[in-house]
């Protein structure tokens, strides 16, 4: 049986719609809508759709429905639902189930626009938000309330790399029957687990390590069927978020691939890590592999890697400036996950809108730059990254 498979096997085989050409590599179904034997059968769908019987490409298709159920399948969830770029999913995953009156609780640590989705949107309709350091557990536990309807974090916050307590954190949630959503971009389905270790709603931007080469925007959202189907459909398919069947196609290819580049990123990630550790030479290096990161357990007990990315801090704006523009391998750029080695100053790029005391509070110092590395060969990435630090 399927969920009796690695990981590995099931990005490859699982949740499979072939034609009756029989064909080995999956097919893109290119077409915006469907057509009904007669009037009787199209009302008939309009009323309940079953599980392959699609109506229109905003509502479902038959490539996008095979990207879902693979994804799934990694995750160990019963469903998912794909949208046009990570943001549309964190966006949906809010949205369709917060109203006036609500309290969600999150962590500080996120991605700027996740951030912008919390502190400006979501209070334009009447919903509290409180934000909190994501790694302290007491004030998990002191924010989360009776009336706290949705927790959200990022389990391996972006970009200084802080881990969340993902069982802890649940466990306190679900004594309030809040749900739990984690956006779980850094750990990637290779290292999840986290609906296993609690969490009710997983979210991923496919952009970043399941197409994992730079050319698609994309995302999904993973959960119960109630709630996918339930919750999640009925808002997005009528607010317009869906994932388009080639990008879809773009995704499925990229899970095949993608447990052998994400282990080959991590074993890089974790080599660089140390060795600019060791140098001694810049003010900080963050990686969760690393035993000097204060989460350090916490990364192996709920990843068991550290996974692709690492921060760096030169010091200055000036001297991470200067260290960027040296590089010849490392591109400057503002992805992560990808096949090609990237690096990013959050300061003035990714986190740039948010207020000088507010990045001092989130560790996003000006000389701090996100390192993804890609699949170049470690040793030529570490020697990119130290002949630049002698710039500075």
């Amino acid at each position: 049986m399927a969920h009796d498979w690695n990981k590995r096997t099931k990005a490859v085989h699982t949740g499979i719609r072939r034609s009756q050409y029989g064909e080995v590599s999956e097919s893109i179904f290119m077409t915006q809508g469907f057509v009904y034997d007669s009037a009787e059968d199209a009302e008939a769908r309009f009323l309940k759709a079953g599980p392959d019987e699609f109506i229109y490409a905003r509502y479902g298709n038959p490539t996008v429905a095979m990207f879902e159920d693979r994804i799934a399948a990694l995750e160990g969830a019963e469903d998912g639902f794909a949208t046009a770029s990570g943001m549309a999913a964190v966006n949906g995953a809010l949205m369709a189930q917060l109203g006036a009156g609500d309290h969600v609780v999150a962590a500080r640590a996120l991605f700027g626009s996740c951030l912008y989705i919390l502190e400006e949107i979501l209070p334009r309709f009447g919903v509290e938000v409180t934000l909190l350091d994501g790694t302290d557990n007491a004030a998990w536990q002191a924010a989360i309330r009776p009336d706290t309807k949705v927790v959200f974090f990022e389990s391996v916050s972006n970009p200084t790399l802080e881990v969340v307590d993902i069982v802890s954190v649940s466990q306190m949630a679900h004594a309030v029957g809040a749900t739990v959503i984690v956006d779980n971009v850094f750990a990637t389905p290779v290292y999840s687990d986290a609906i296993a270790q609690g969490a009710d709603v997983v979210i991923y931007s496919a952009t970043k390590h399941i197409d994992g080469q730079g050319r698609a925007l994309g995302g999904v959202i993973l959960g119960t069927n109630d709630f996918i189907r339930g919750t999640v459909e009925p808002f997005l398919k009528h607010t317009g978020g869906a994932m388009s069947p080639f990008t879809a196609w773009l995704m499925i290819k990229g899970l095949e691939t993608m447990d052998l580049r994400v282990r080959a990123q991590t074993a890089s990630a974790q080599a660089i890590a140390e060795g600019l550790e060791s140098d001694g030479t810049l003010a900080q290096v963050i990686y969760p592999g690393l035993q000097s990161h204060p989460q350090y357990g916490l990364a192996r007990a709920q990843m068991g890697s550290g996974g692709t990315v690492l921060a760096i801090d030169a010091g200055s704006k000036e001297a991470a400036f200067k260290l960027l523009n040296a590089m010849e391998i490392f591109l400057i750029s503002n992805n992560l996950g990808d096949a090609k080695s990237i690096a990013t100053p959050p300061a003035t790029t990714t986190h740039q809108r948010l207020p000088d005391a507010q990045k001092q509070a989130l560790g996003i110092t000006p000389g701090l730059i996100r390192l993804s590395i890609g699949l170049e060969h470690t040793d030529d990435l570490l020697a990119d990254l130290r002949q630049a630090i002698r710039q500075i």
